[in-house]
């Protein structure tokens, strides 16, 4: 059966409905629903998602949605369709962005404003061991002493494992819950569930139906598409082979690149993912 909403997961899909000037009701909401804050955001204001070093020489960092709160906070969201080598660094990389500008010429007291990075994740990590961290599908990292007392509360990072998120529509209790249904399902949907009651997600699936897409940008996405179905197929194939778990421990070894690629048949590109 054809689709009839985008897929969240590619690249165009996820700006489409987060990343755009009209999707700012959107992202407002799914941020309030994800932090519970106190004080809910009231407005955002998005910024250019190309940050680049103090000098040439520095990476650059390239966003999929930065944006600041009415109240100066940052917020980077990151669509992460697959495992990738050191991803939890990169997290962390991007962040130092938003903690750096705002640092003020002269005189300054370096009283910072909260920063938050958040990645959506269409995997699952590998390194918890032990329920219920293996099964959560939030998990939220602040810095902490070694009491576990949180030590500065200015700086969260936030991960969904959308894999271990298996509610059904019956079973949805909050408003996260009813946003990550509405990610993790959106192209299969046919028609709109009926706990989607509300404006916002009656423009969320407004915005999502392709019906509504232009040819330039139905051919945007089509695109983003086979990089996301192409990408996804070479990791599933390899894992259902047990190609991926050889090449782990051939990299583990400090093995050459070049001869994983021969032993096991795998791409530069995803080895260098693992």
């Amino acid at each position: 059966m054809k689709a009839k909403y985008i897929n969240p997961f590619t690249d165009f899909g996820f700006k489409k409905i987060f990343g755009e000037e009209a999707s700012k009701p959107l992202l407002i909401d799914f941020l309030n629903a994800l932090l519970q804050q106190s004080t809910p955001i009231v407005d955002l204001t998005f910024k250019n998602t190309e940050q680049l070093g103090q000098v040439d020489a520095d990476r650059k960092a390239i966003y999929d949605i930065y944006c600041e709160n009415e109240n100066g906070e940052k917020f980077i969201v990151e669509l992460q369709k697959a495992k990738q080598n050191y991803f939890k660094e990169r997290t962390v990389y991007y962040s130092t962005f938003p903690i750096r500008e705002q640092a003020e010429q002269g005189e300054w007291n370096y009283n910072l404003k909260a920063v938050y990075c958040i990645g959506i994740l269409d995997f699952t990590f590998d390194d918890y061991e032990s329920e219920p961290e293996k099964s959560e599908v939030v998990h939220t990292i602040k810095l902490k002493n070694q009491n576990g007392k949180v030590f500065y509360d200015k700086l969260t990072y936030i991960y969904l494992e959308m894999p271990n998120f298996k509610k059904s529509e019956n079973d949805l209790d909050t408003r996260l819950d009813k946003w990550l249904f509405f990610i993790k399902h959106l192209e299969d949907f046919q028609t709109i569930p009926a706990i989607f009651t509300d404006e916002v997600f009656a423009k969320a699936f407004e915005k999502a139906e392709i019906a509504n897409l232009g040819q330039a940008e139905l051919d945007v996405y089509e695109n983003s598409l086979k990089i996301y179905r192409d990408l996804k197929g070479v990791i599933d194939t390899a894992f259902d082979e047990g190609k991926l778990e050889v090449a782990k421990n051939l990299k583990r070894k400090g093995m050459d690149i070049d001869f994983i690629v021969e032993v096991t048949g795998l791409s530069k590109q995803v080895i260098e993912r693992l």
